[in-house]
């Protein structure tokens, strides 16, 4: 996907980079079923109403697809890549030859309208949407999607974001140590399951939203400054500048303080 300008006609344009989706699939009437509705509460409490979580509230409506991250069996084609309004990264539509159904995945780079994908325990080939054990996979190659062992090979939990991924990077025994995209390092079972490749809209990060209003649309209200509300309102409040640590709306410190235990 190419990253465009827009003509600067107004100030909200001037700065904006959007992600030209001409390549997605703008309409799909194939699985309804599997687009649902889902309630919201805009940060409200659903008997009183009053404000629970802060910036939250309004939006587009917008409707959730169900996203297949279970492992079986499964021989599919991807039938289209399109947008989601949940999640940074693009989904696929496949259907699969062994169980004749329909699923969404997520979409993986490199991977268009056409591709074949497999996923199996005892894959050895190493193509671009593949999924299979990690003892399958060599040392040093990017994966995605991985599972987590507390949460069993069902499930994939690390690297679904658009644009990451996770790396084998040793193998000890039964065990493997791969590199999140956050940098850390863990250690799971090599019988869990990763999908090979790099998760797609890689250049989702380079995009600029240009307006307030592109946020309020998503359903994100604005943020105040505390030194600007009443002093009722926050404890920065009240026409003074300053005069004490920086604390939250509930007067916890915000900065410097340790907020993680450490497990010894």
């Amino acid at each position: 996907m190419k990253l465009q300008n827009l003509n600067s006609r107004t100030p909200g344009t001037r700065h904006q980079l959007n992600l030209s989706k001409n390549l997605l699939s703008k309409k799909n009437t194939i699985l309804k079923h599997l687009n649902f509705k889902v309630l919201e509460h805009s940060g409200r409490s659903s008997l009183t109403g009053h404000i629970t979580t802060r910036h939250k509230g309004g939006g587009c409506k917008k409707k959730f697809r169900k996203i297949k991250f279970n492992n079986f069996n499964t021989k599919s084609i991807i039938l289209m890549i399109s947008y989601d309004p949940f999640r940074n990264s693009f989904i696929s539509l496949n259907f699969d030859f062994l169980s004749k159904v329909f699923f969404y995945s997520l979409a993986i780079q490199t991977t268009f309208p056409g591709t074949i994908t497999i996923c199996n325990k005892k894959n050895s080939e190493l193509y671009f949407g593949y999924r299979s054990e990690l003892n399958n996979f060599p040392i040093g190659v990017l994966v995605n999607n991985v599972s987590y062992s507390f949460l069993g090979n069902k499930l994939g939990v690390f690297g679904r974001s658009a644009g990451t991924f996770c790396q084998i990077v040793q193998k000890v025994q039964n065990n493997i140590q791969i590199r999140l995209p956050s940098g850390k390092f863990v250690i799971i079972k090599q019988s869990l399951f990763a999908t090979f490749g790099r998760v797609s809209n890689s250049k989702f990060n380079l995009t600029v939203i240009g307006k307030a209003g592109r946020n309020r649309l998503k359903g994100i209200r604005p943020s105040v400054r505390g030194i600007a509300m009443n002093s009722v309102d926050h404890p920065h409040g009240g026409r003074t500048n300053g005069g004490r640590p920086s604390v939250s709306p509930w007067g916890k410190l915000t900065k410097g303080k340790p907020t993680v235990k450490k497990n010894e």
